[in-house]
């Protein structure tokens, strides 16, 4: 099979890579506002909620979201997939089935899962597949992750409708179907330390983040 397509085509679980059972090192602090970036999150974690985004390469899309007030921290890694612990040169060989993701904590009352929604969907292009721009692979897919032991039903369906929405939205402006992905995932695999709030880090580093210019209106 060429490269390219195999870099598109998701693997099975039979055929990723294995991975590794030690937790990738990593600093349990966000470069920009000291935070943890690991649970705990704050004295009350029970007020918070966690959803992960993947809309291309994570180092531009996780500064969008940190930058959002009611927003307590962020981190990238890997998800979606099959590899335990993976590499981010594992998560590019396209063999481990995950995908670029920015974690996001949140305070559900000072920033709603809407306006986060409207960011995810404004941030980038939903509708082109395996790819984002020109970074294409199934690591730069777009998706919404909810996590299997933090989710409410409800989330699910708004986010549902939303997508919907939105679909019309980008329809009357031309474009195709939305491709975004929405899932129930176990495990958030933190990537390499320096993932971590690259483009602060780098301020002028590589972000290949853009969206299509149409409006979410939820």
């Amino acid at each position: 099979m060429p490269f390219l397509l195999q870099k598109s085509q998701l693997p099975t679980k039979e055929q990723a890579l294995v991975g590794r059972s030690e937790e990738i090192p990593l600093e349990n602090r966000h470069f920009v506002h000291g935070q943890p970036i690991k649970a705990p999150f704050s004295d009350d974690d029970a007020q918070l909620a966690r959803i992960a985004f993947g809309l291309g390469c994570f180092w531009g899309a996780e500064r969008v979201f940190w930058n959002l007030s009611g927003v307590l921290t962020t981190a990238v890694g890997y998800g979606a997939g099959h590899t335990e612990n993976p590499t981010y040169e594992e998560v590019c060989s396209g063999k481990t089935g995950h995908n670029e993701l920015v974690l996001v904590v949140y305070k559900p009352k000072e920033i709603t899962l809407h306006s986060l929604l409207k960011t995810f969907f404004e941030s980038h292009d939903p509708t082109q597949g395996m790819r984002q721009g020109n970074d294409a692979g199934t690591q730069y897919r777009s998706g919404v992750y909810f996590f299997s032991d933090n989710f409410q039903k409800s989330d699910v369906v708004l986010t549902e409708t939303a997508i919907k929405q939105y679909q019309q939205q980008l329809s009357n402006a031309s474009y195709g179907k939305i491709t975004s992905e929405l899932q129930i995932i176990n495990h958030f695999y933190y990537a390499e330390q320096y993932h971590q709030q690259y483009l602060a880090k780098n301020p002028n580093g590589y972000c290949g983040l853009g969206g299509t210019g149409v409006d979410c209106r939820l």
